[in-house]
């Protein structure tokens, strides 16, 4: 436990830091590629939680140590069966659920890669902050795979529906700049100075008033949570679904041997 109204500074692979301005620093330790599963996003709901309830913060930085803010699921052919397991990903969406009912903004610090499912955890942040070296993916078409963590509600709020669209569609990469263009990064700086960036943007919110921030993020926010929760249960239906064809497998085994899949439509 810490001295910060009592909230513990550590949760599973995540560490909670609160400064004097009132901005907490939820930091992943996973590093390189800080790839999640639901203990991990359930440690980041428990500390955002915890932080929510103790009253010792106003705003949220979410970063990561390592080269990635989050590569996704760990898709390498010795862990692919608990990345997406059989039975479906309804246990971590219900941690993920969990981020969108609570009252703090969240500034994302994007560096390196936000991909998948990363790319879900990023945009359940109020706000990202990225560099040009930045990249965005909504990978899961080249796996043979139906999106996740909410991205059916998230991504089109952010983007745009057409903009939406098109990264579910060709799973590409969105460079910083681009992302920054179409609204998926709304500061974009040096690479060096993306946490720093992100700590400004979410200390400008923490000098507002706590209060009057918190009502608005619920007249902004507060229906997000019930429809991401209706949204995952379609997604990962479709994931269930979509897991045992041989699209999907093409997909795993292509991006482990990082080539091109060929795909076959069943």
């Amino acid at each position: 436990m810490s001295d910060d109204g009592g909230v513990a500074r550590r949760y599973g692979d995540v560490t909670v830091e609160i400064g004097a301005d009132f901005v907490a620093e939820v930091e992943i330790h996973r590093p390189p590629n800080n790839f999640f599963d639901a203990a991990l996003i359930r440690s980041l709901a428990d500390a955002y939680e915890a932080l929510d309830a103790a009253g010792a913060c106003r705003a949220i930085v979410l970063c990561a140590e390592g080269r990635h803010f989050c590569a996704g699921a760990d898709f390498n052919a010795e862990s692919s069966a608990e990345a997406v397991p059989e039975e479906g990903a309804a246990g971590l969406y219900r941690e993920a659920v969990r981020l969108f009912r609570t009252g703090l903004p969240v500034v994302a610090a994007v560096h390196g890669a936000a991909v998948g499912g990363g790319l879900g955890l990023a945009c359940s942040a109020d706000f990202r902050v990225a560099a040009r070296e930045s990249r965005f993916s909504a990978n899961f078409a080249r796996l043979g795979f139906h999106h996740g963590f909410g991205l059916t509600i998230t991504l089109p709020a952010i983007v745009g529906n057409q903009h939406a669209l098109e990264m579910l569609y060709t799973g590409r990469r969105v460079p910083g700049e681009e992302a920054a263009v179409i609204g998926l990064c709304d500061r974009l700086v040096p690479l060096a100075d993306v946490r720093a960036a992100a700590r400004d943007l979410a200390g400008e919110i923490a000098a507002s008033a706590p209060l009057a921030v918190r009502s608005i993020r619920r007249t902004m926010r507060s229906h997000l949570a019930d429809e991401v929760a209706a949204a995952t249960d379609r997604e990962d239906a479709e994931q269930v679904r979509l897991r045992p064809t041989a699209d999907f497998a093409e997909g795993i085994r292509a991006s482990f041997e990082r080539r091109a899949p060929r795909f076959a439509g069943r």
